[in-house]
């Protein structure tokens, strides 16, 4: 039987204490969302960097096809282009995405020293919980809410309490009072998805950005994508798992 714990923002994650761990991160508004959805448009691998200074050393130093993406506080970074799947599906297959962002790609490279780290969304939580419970059902799962500047985030403990569900369903795990909290939460909504994320802070705020609804109700659908996508710490890259 393996055990679930779940870290409610990135500020709270201990590198090394992520040791002999199987992590698994979250930030549903957007970047892991992105990732997975690169991903399954084609992308080679997604290049996870703490901020827009580490992207441009990382784009001026490699040397394969690649796009430069990312944002600040909710804004395009001037010079990177937008890191929603409407503007990277057309240019992102068969090359490799820098991404930066000011919250999940952080939270990535914070649990960086995992024995195993995945990225999920609700758009592949199905397929990821499966391919838990057939790789790591009798390790320590440690999910990770990215959260925002320090402040827990509704979108990525719905997201968590998601992906939980989905492994209890099939798995069998001891929850820590977090992620059986998550759970709990999840389960208890009679908002859909789309709902949840729209008014959540950081839904509230993108919106009044400018952003359309439709990049929100792209990323609320549940189970479309059956992406599993993996940091390989060897490269720093996140990858798709070859099933």
């Amino acid at each position: 039987m393996g055990n679930v714990q779940l870290i409610f923002k990135k500020e709270d994650i201990v590198p090394e204490q992520m040791r002999g761990k199987t992590a698994v991160v979250f930030d549903v508004l957007f970047a892991t969302s992105t990732i997975t959805a690169a991903l399954a448009d084609g992308a080679s691998s997604v290049m996870p960097v703490y901020d827009q200074a580490q992207a441009r050393e990382k784009a001026r130093t490699f040397n394969e096809p690649y796009v430069l993406a990312g944002e600040e506080q909710g804004r395009t970074i001037e010079g990177f282009h937008h890191p929603l799947r409407t503007f990277l599906n057309p240019i992102v297959k068969g090359r490799h995405l820098i991404l930066s962002t000011t919250n999940g790609t952080v939270a990535v490279n914070r649990s960086s020293q995992a024995d195993h780290l995945y990225t999920s969304s609700l758009l592949n939580n199905r397929e990821m919980a499966n391919h838990l419970i057939e790789n790591h059902s009798n390790e320590t799962i440690v999910i990770v809410c990215s959260g925002t500047s320090g402040h827990f985030t509704m979108e990525d403990f719905y997201g968590a309490g998601s992906l939980i569900s989905y492994l209890v369903e099939k798995g069998s795990f001891t929850l820590s009072d977090a992620a059986q909290t998550a759970l709990l939460f999840y389960n208890g909504l009679s908002a859909s998805p789309f709902e949840v994320l729209r008014s959540s802070k950081i839904g509230r705020i993108l919106l009044q950005l400018g952003m359309d609804e439709k990049e929100i109700k792209f990323v609320a659908q549940e189970g479309v994508l059956h992406t599993i996508s993996k940091f390989d710490p060897a490269t720093r890259q996140i990858k798709e798992v070859v099933k």
